[in-house]
């Protein structure tokens, strides 16, 4: 039984590059759900399949690291309120 770790983990989407086309794949996963002409078209639809399974978002460059990151299920660090 995979552990709880585990499982989110596998909630998060990624945005990368894939050749000439921008990809949105599941953390984990080898093959792309999906192949886009532009970032921004992928990054859409990360962010759709990020907020169903309430993982995390995040969007590489095209340098391969990560550039942003968002957060659709339970924030590990969530912001704190200033009083």
């Amino acid at each position: 039984q995979p552990l709880e770790d585990e499982m989110s983990i596998r909630n998060n989407v990624h945005v990368v590059r894939r050749g000439p086309q921008w990809g949105a794949l599941r953390e984990g996963g080898e093959r792309a759900s999906g192949l886009f002409d532009t970032q921004a078209k992928a990054i859409d639809a990360a962010r759709q399949m990020a907020r169903q399974s309430q993982g995390e978002l995040l969007i590489h460059g095209e340098n391969g690291r990560i550039r942003a990151r968002d957060s659709y299920g339970n924030d590990p660090c969530p912001p704190k309120d200033k009083a």
